[in-house]
């Protein structure tokens, strides 16, 4: 059923080989992943970027070399493998043989970019006069200011909104052939929720004859204490890099709020009743997922997750997206952190071995609309996409490659500069019953209960140095006090001197840094 939706390649990169900004020609002995030509006498550029996997260069075809011959620029690719990526940029960075620009934020970090300042080139002046599909696009949404102004006033880097994405990140799933074997309703509170745990524990809910085989809670593809413990309003819009989330507007760490502790001893009897797995905190990835997709019949009750394919892989049909929770406040909550999966900086730094930033800059601002937002994360027209009048249609995959492998092999995908206004995917076609179009379905019927999340804040050096040497500590003290508490119990009792001993570590630095990063950005937002 089609629908409207509301809603790596490598080379051998031999560094010595990298070419500063601005000469006519290229060198026929030098070797590059690409090259996109923009005619006779246009000026070339060496951009590097980073891929997932060995896929070919069939990403740089299409839209990426239209419109570098549209701006009178050659684009000379060097594609790094992520896995290889870490070795070659310490080399590199270290070196100072850069290329002309960087293309997409897994090339470098918020750190990386403030460790090596003085290797890029502000861009302000240039998005004033020389970038109008990104300036009007900032007038339009000004967060996207705000996300890429460095606490120097100055910008290093463009960012990205990205199409066609949710505004809800995972979600738990049930098994609805459980429920239906044993005539149980969806639960709709969280006395409900153990009601149906606790029956998934006691009968053969999966019907194959044995009633110890079943988990009726287990870990998926996200953190599984706040997974099962949402209904306390533990993550209203969860900054996942430090675990900072909003309330009544103010910043807040999570895992210090009081609903946090009433989640944990709600989490505690649960577990003590044998309700969730109790390999919980000690098994890793693999072994979690030999569970959820275990050959023979389907163990797990209840995880979380991207989507029921994604989560139980064979047993995905049995499974159905659980309504959210109703709390203790009455309230449903939900995961939500759109600022940081939807939007992005550091999708584009240019670097002081560019000789005419105005001329790349002009290039990279033509990846600022619709026709370029929808090409670069889908593939081009005819491959990965079309355009109908003013509407488009994500096509479907050629060969054996899943909808997902063929977008990562003909566009930048998640990378590089986007940009899509509210309501854009109103004006996509797009299968719903897999990847993009059914997270963008699910999404459609919880993303009511999303609440405003912690922003995408900028940090100085100073900060960065600071918060991160903090929260090494912090964040290894938090997890393994949540686990010992689930499954030893006594948060009560060591709440108080748990919260003392974070204030020892630096809880009080940590939140002023919080503080004044946030207060910047919402400076920021107002002009």
């Amino acid at each position: 059923m089609k629908r409207k939706m509301g809603a790596f390649l490598t080379t051998a990169a031999v560094l010595a080989l990298l070419a500063g900004c601005g000469s006519s020609s290229g060198d026929d002995a030098k070797k590059d992943s690409g090259k996109t030509e923009g005619g006779a006498g246009a000026t070339s550029f060496k951009v590097a970027t980073v891929r997932w996997a060995d896929w070919g260069d069939d990403y740089q075809k299409g839209f990426l070399e239209e419109s570098a011959k549209d701006a009178g620029v050659n684009i000379k690719w060097d594609t790094y493998l992520n896995a290889d990526w870490g070795d070659k940029k310490s080399v590199l960075l270290a070196g100072g043989d850069l290329p002309d620009a960087f293309l997409g934020s897994i090339t470098l970090n918020d750190a990386e970019i403030a460790q090596n300042q003085a290797m890029f080139i502000p861009l302000e002046d240039y998005i004033e006069s020389s970038m109008p599909n990104l300036k009007a696009a900032m007038e339009k949404e000004p967060k996207l200011k705000a996300l890429i102004t460095s606490p120097d006033g100055h910008i290093y880097s463009l960012p990205k909104k990205l199409p066609m994405r949710p505004t809800i990140d995972n979600q738990l799933f049930i098994n609805q052939t459980w429920l239906d074997n044993l005539g149980l309703e969806m639960p709709d509170t969280y006395e409900d929720f153990i009601k149906v745990l606790t029956a998934f524990k006691e009968e053969d809910a999966n019907g194959n004859g044995d009633k110890n085989d079943e988990i009726p809670y287990g870990a998926g593809n996200a953190d599984p204490t706040f997974s099962f413990i949402l209904p306390f309003d533990n993550r209203r819009g969860q900054d996942q890099t430090y675990e900072m989330s909003l309330k009544d507007g103010k910043p807040v760490y999570l895992r210090t709020e009081e609903s946090y502790k009433e989640g944990i001893a709600w989490m505690h009897e649960a577990y003590a009743k044998g309700l969730i797995d109790p390999e919980l905190f000690t098994q890793d990835s693999s072994m979690s997922d030999a569970k959820r997709m275990d050959k023979n019949a389907a163990l797990v009750g209840v995880s979380v997750g991207w989507t029921a394919d994604a989560t139980f892989g064979l047993h995905a049909k049995e499974y159905v997206a659980m309504q959210p929770l109703k709390g203790p406040d009455g309230n449903r909550y939900v995961f939500s952190d759109p600022d940081h999966y939807n939007y992005g900086r550091n999708e584009f730094m240019v670097t002081t071995s560019c000789e005419d930033p105005e001329s790349l800059l002009k290039w990279a601002d033509s990846f600022y609309t619709d026709d370029a937002s929808i090409q670069t994360y889908y593939g081009s027209f005819g491959i990965g996409t079309e355009k109908e009048g003013d509407n488009y249609k994500v096509l479907p995959p050629q060969g054996e490659e899943s909808a997902d492998s063929w977008a990562w092999i003909n566009s930048l995908r998640d990378f590089g500069p986007k940009f899509v206004e509210d309501g854009f995917n109103d004006k996509v076609t797009i299968d719903d019953t897999q990847g993009d179009g059914l997270k963008l379905k699910l999404d459609e019927e919880i993303n009511q209960y999303a609440l405003p999340a912690f922003p995408n804040v900028n940090y100085s050096p100073e900060e960065l140095n600071k918060i991160s040497s903090i929260y090494v500590d912090i964040s290894s003290y938090v997890t393994q006090m949540a686990s010992k508490w689930v499954v030893e119990g006594g948060i009560d009792k060591e709440w108080d001197s748990y919260i003392k001993q974070l204030d020892q570590m630096g809880m009080q630095d940590f939140m002023k840094i919080q503080q004044d990063a946030f207060d910047r950005y919402e400076k920021a937002l107002e002009g």
